[in-house]
């Protein structure tokens, strides 16, 4: 398939000619690990200065295809070139950024990037001249003393990423690059991207977030070691032939259990799933479903708020074709021997103008919230705003500046043990014992918790089942993928059945079918009374909560559901398709604030303050005068992490945000 970028014309007609060779090509590639057979057969190009991006489950085969075009390993048969050569000898020209980079934490971010390029046995000079350009392009470069330790994720990604190009190659290869990385360093993160392949670089990511994902040229959908489909994502979308209907009423949980007993690959209803305060329903007829769910739930004593149809997501597509594969988000049912569906409704954790100081410096300023049992509260804001510090403290394991804290009704003496076993934490760092096998620190955890003996060994089956690991539980737990890991910490987090759980990212790296999983279990622990805190990067899995929370360098600037934030949002957001995509992006960040605008893939979003009639007629004329061309021109409704982006930058220009030093 073809991607309908219009900027790429040229650079399409030159790939397809048989003059000028695919960046990257794989014939027929397969790897074997003994009798696992980890690629099958995988055929794919990438087009020069084209973003491809490679999706697929936890297990798909995208590490080893990436080990394989990086050269460091080789293939067990099948060709795989870089520029018509075979990828080993084309090592020099390939960047390659790995799910584990490891920066030297001790080595400063200037002694990273000279390290990486001795490597590469690059001129001393021309590392020193290309570290600077890098480093001033993505605004780091008053931290080129500061040790790599000490950066946050954001910018240790983008280290990594700068250690990546200073050897300047021609293809760089991502693998899951962003795993950990907040919403606004992963805008900047692929804004670079999109510069560095407008300026020749050919680029292969592998991505958990399927939002990323549409930031790509094209994608390829890989599973079980075979890419299924290639194309934009508008094509992908399209091949689904059905729509999404974004339902609001007032029992989303009588609701959701009425029509997924109706849902199902070759059903009228495809899918189900459960946000914060609406289902999506992907339909094949919207018109005839919106008709029959109406009856339906009417029936059922049901009212409804809104129904909206709109087009289903690259999530939605991703879903739907694993679930027609006959993989599954379905869970087992969790063996709960302990009910606290009487304490809904109920303060569960509380806090009134919470400060915490660290020396000189405040990480906290003045926070208060509160949650509910059988809520699910999202905490959310990017590296440093005091997302983590916050939570240590509701928990218990850090005391506040001043302030007061209520957790499971208790405000003095927060660490008993009588609190203790009523809560469940799940640390952003994964805590389980990498050297122990995944049973021995089930069997750990479930002491530590308090689990009784006769709830202990189903509780760990359980576990087992939940992360797929069946028959597996002697294997060491170091061993595993994150997505694997992040699976059997929440499973030990949840064994002892606590009525109040933290969860600091939980599904970090997890792929969209796992993570459907989480939440599936998210929310049924929270239907039977459980007060739910987690923490994101994801802002599309923020629509999961009830409420929301963002914090910005210690304060907390806005609350409410998530289709109450975006509704407060001011201002609309346009979408324009234009010519040169990212001549224009460059034109109106010139011209305007930056952060108003972004590219995905073809499509760029422009946030104005204008009327929509006006923003459009105005931006069109500014770009026409620069020679580009607007092909389409249309309002869209903010996504959160639109709105996020928005309330970030906006509490920056009041002087909330702490610049780091």
């Amino acid at each position: 398939m073809i991607a309908a970028t219009p900027d790429r014309v040229v650079q399409r007609d030159a790939a397809q000619s048989s003059s000028v060779p695919p960046a990257i090509e794989a014939r027929n590639l397969t790897k074997h690990y003994g009798p696992l057979e980890a690629v099958r057969g995988i055929d794919f190009e990438v087009r020069p200065r084209e973003i491809f991006g490679l999706i697929g489950p936890d297990g798909a085969g995208k590490t080893t295809t990436f080990q394989i075009l990086a050269g460091v390993m080789e293939a067990t048969s099948g060709v795989a070139n870089i520029f018509g050569r075979p990828a080993r000898e084309m090592r020099s020209q390939t960047g390659y950024l790995t799910q584990s980079f490891s920066l030297y934490p001790d080595l400063t971010v200037a002694e990273n990037i000279r390290y990486s390029g001795d490597l590469r046995r690059i001129d001393p000079q021309a590392i020193l001249d290309r570290g600077q350009q890098y480093l001033r392009m993505f605004d780091m470069d008053r931290f080129s003393g500061r040790l790599a330790g000490k950066l946050s994720g954001g910018m240790r990604q983008k280290l990594s990423l700068i250690c990546a190009l200073v050897p300047q190659p021609h293809i760089l290869l991502l693998d899951e690059p962003t795993t950990g990385v907040d919403p606004v360093s992963r805008r900047e993160f692929w804004d670079v991207l999109a510069h560095l392949s407008s300026e020749g670089l050919t680029i292969l990511v592998a991505t958990p977030y399927l939002d990323e994902a549409e930031r790509c040229h094209r994608i390829g959908f890989m599973h079980q070691g075979q890419i299924l489909r290639i194309g934009t994502a508008d094509e992908l979308c399209d091949s689904l032939d059905a729509k999404r209907i974004e339902l609001r009423t007032p029992d989303l949980r009588k609701t959701e259990r009425i029509l997924s007993a109706q849902s199902g690959p070759g059903k009228d209803i495809m899918d189900v799933q459960r946000f914060g305060d609406r289902l999506d329903l992907l339909v094949r007829d919207p018109e005839k479903e919106q008709k029959r769910v109406t009856e339906e739930l009417s029936r059922a004593g049901l009212s409804i708020d809104e129904m909206h149809v709109d087009q289903p997501t690259l999530e939605n597509t991703f879903v739907a074709q694993l679930r027609a594969l006959g993989q599954s988000a379905d869970t087992a049912e969790f063996p709960a021997r302990h009910d606290h569906s009487d304490l809904r409704g109920q303060i569960a954790i509380g806090a009134t103008n919470l400060v915490k100081e660290f020396g000189e410096f405040t990480a906290v300023k003045d926070v208060s919230l509160q949650i509910r049992n059988g809520e699910v509260y999202g905490l959310l804001g990017a590296n440093g705003a005091g997302k983590t510090t916050t939570i240590r403290i509701l928990c218990g394991l850090l005391d506040p500046t001043s302030g007061t804290i209520e957790l499971a009704g208790a405000q003095q003496d927060l660490r008993s043990e009588a609190v203790r076993k009523r809560i469940g934490y799940m640390s952003q760092k994964f805590s389980l014992y990498d050297d122990l096998s995944i049973r021995q620190n089930l069997d750990f955890f479930a002491g530590v918790y308090g689990v009784p003996d006769a709830e202990r060994e189903e509780k760990i089956r359980w576990v087992l089942s939940f992360s797929g690991l069946e028959g597996k539980q002697d294997q060491i737990t170091g061993s595993l993928p994150g997505g694997w890991k992040q699976r059997v910490a929440f499973g030990a987090a949840i064994m002892h059945e606590p009525d109040i759980l933290f969860l600091d990212e939980p599904t970090s790296g997890v792929d969209p079918l796992a993570r459907r999983a989480f939440w599936t279990m998210i929310n049924r622990l929270a239907d039977g009374g459980a007060a739910i805190l987690v923490t994101t990067h994801y802002l599309e899995e923020a629509e999961q909560c009830n409420r929301l929370g963002m914090m910005v360098a210690g304060h907390l600037v806005a609350e409410g559901t998530p289709s109450g934030i975006k509704g407060q949002q001011s201002g609309h957001l346009i979408q324009f398709i234009v010519d040169q995509p990212q001549r224009a992006v460059d034109l109106l960040k010139r011209n305007g604030e930056s952060w108003r605008v972004s590219l995905f893939g073809k499509r760029l979003h422009l946030i104005s303050e204008a009327a929509p009639d006006v923003a459009i007629r105005q931006t069109t004329q500014q770009l026409e005068a620069s020679g580009l061309h607007v092909i389409s021109a249309r309002e869209d409704r903010f996504s959160l992490e639109d709105v996020f982006i928005s309330i970030v930058e906006k509490a920056r220009l009041e002087g909330k945000v702490a610049i780091e030093k």
